[in-house]
């Protein structure tokens, strides 16, 4: 039951008789089937005999890696969201400005501003909006154009956002 300077041969915790004790014997705690050192007594270890045994390789840079290949698709999905926002904002700044210089061009005041006037004080300062008013009947029709910035590189020109506005006219009264 004992192989060399008295120590048992046990596999997996057990002592090596019965069904199975041919297999994976354990010696000192190492694997036998393996290769491992101390397969038996007499056998010394592969870097004893002087053979170099390979070490693991090291993956630390690896996330890092990844990391910077998946970065310039990150920066582009950013920046497409960015540019759809602004899109969005541009849009809403042209709707503003539309109402705006339909309810002064509707005005009967004599002192009042014009419908350019009136948009471009109604957006941010770097939208340019383009004014063109119609007067139509009892009403009047004032269509905003607003040109979208671009904040994609390399791309610049994303369009227009055209906004239209009507109000109707005062009613003239009798003096």
């Amino acid at each position: 039951m004992s192989v060399g300077a008295g120590r048992p041969l046990r596999w997996r915790g057990r002592a090596a008789t019965g069904v199975g004790a041919g297999r994976a014997f354990r010696w000192r705690g190492r694997a036998a089937a393996c290769g491992g050192a101390g397969t038996a007594p007499n056998v010394p270890h592969r870097a004893a005999l002087g053979v170099r045994t390979r070490r693991p390789r090291r993956d630390r840079g690896q996330a890092a890696i990844e990391y910077l290949g998946f970065l310039p698709i990150l920066l582009i999905v950013g920046l497409a969201g960015l540019q759809l926002g602004i899109a969005a904002y541009a849009a809403q700044q042209a709707g503003t400005a539309a109402r705006a210089a339909a309810r002064a061009e509707s005005s009967d005041a004599e002192d009042g501003p014009d419908a350019r006037t009136a948009a471009t004080a109604a957006v941010s300062g770097w939208v340019d909006p383009s004014v063109e008013s119609s007067l139509g009947g009892d009403e009047v029709t004032v269509t905003v154009t607003v040109t979208i910035p671009s904040v994609v590189p390399f791309v610049k020109n994303f369009g227009e956002v055209t906004k239209t506005a009507t109000m109707p006219l005062p009613d003239e009264e009798d003096e």
